[in-house]
């Protein structure tokens, strides 16, 4: 009896330990897309910024772009494909959840020209500095 007692309670045990097991890992896939995603900033010879921002898989409207005090905010959110079961899969490497990437820029970005569009997975950014802090070349008379 004292062989089936042991058995039973190390079979409770485990099944402890794997739902623990499960939480945990359902806590950890949440997060699993909480990362940087790549990106390319380059500064044009007329002082304008411009930003690509890899997002892949995430719809436009999932996407937020935010400036303030001269740091460019981009966040979004890569939502599971509900229309496919997970016992369809026999490896997912897929990262889902949310991203999130800020810039600090310079002084002099006008905020009225910051432009934004979504091009095959990539967040294209462009900045114009104020006309007024553009280089500009002088004429000799």
């Amino acid at each position: 009896m004292d062989i089936i007692k042991s058995a039973k309670n190390l079979g409770t045990q485990i099944e402890e330990g794997l739902e623990r097991g499960i939480e945990k890992a359902g806590e950890v896939l949440d997060n699993v897309a909480s990362h940087l995603p790549f990106s390319n900033l380059a500064k044009k010879e007329n002082g304008d910024f411009h930003i690509e921002v890899d997002m892949p898989g995430i719809k436009k409207e999932d996407i937020k772009v935010d400036i303030e005090n001269n740091i460019l905010s981009i966040s979004g959110t890569r939502k599971t494909k509900h229309e496919v079961k997970e016992e369809d899969y026999y490896l997912c490497e897929s990262a889902f959840g949310r991203i999130e990437r800020k810039f600090t820029l310079p002084e002099g970005i006008d905020p009225e020209k910051i432009s934004a569009t979504l091009e095959n997975g990539q967040l294209i950014i462009d900045l114009q500095k104020e006309e007024k802090l553009k280089p500009r070349s002088i004429e000799i008379k």
